[in-house]
């Protein structure tokens, strides 16, 4: 898959993107504030996005997942405060908690690989909280 980070920690956005790589996925791009996301979003056609909910500009993660809805593009949140995203999840699929584990990242990217891929019935791993509704539902 064509990923998207949006991560304004720099260590935690160059870890994600070694482990994306690594799983054999295409990082399309880092952004660390939501203009530079969302330029990405439209630019680079991600097949996925990993969005942290506070960015550099302030709690703008929302509205870079609201545009990656808009467009189709499937994503998850990863925030230290999961209780920030809306009860709606803003068409994500669901969240990540930070700090994760590098086990627990991989096991929800697999559980993600095959969702985006449009497999269902796979058993949800704990360190991946998914939305009551998701966005394909």
């Amino acid at each position: 898959m064509r990923i998207l980070i949006v991560e304004d920690e720099a260590l935690l956005a160059m870890e994600m993107e070694s482990e994306l790589e690594s799983a054999g996925h295409e990082v399309v791009g880092i952004a660390a504030e939501s203009a530079t996301a969302k330029s990405l979003v439209s630019d680079a056609s991600p097949d996925f996005a990993f969005v942290d909910i506070q960015l550099q500009d302030g709690p703008t993660g929302i509205d870079v997942g609201r545009e990656l809805a808009a467009r189709g593009v499937p994503y998850k949140f990863v925030s230290g405060n999961l209780k920030r995203i809306p009860t709606d999840y803003a068409g994500a699929i669901g969240g990540i908690e930070k700090p994760y584990t590098v086990n627990g990242f991989r096991n929800a990217l697999a559980f993600l690989e095959t969702y985006v891929a449009g497999e269902r019935g796979r058993q949800v791993p704990s360190s991946l909280v998914l939305a009551k509704r998701l966005p394909t539902e």
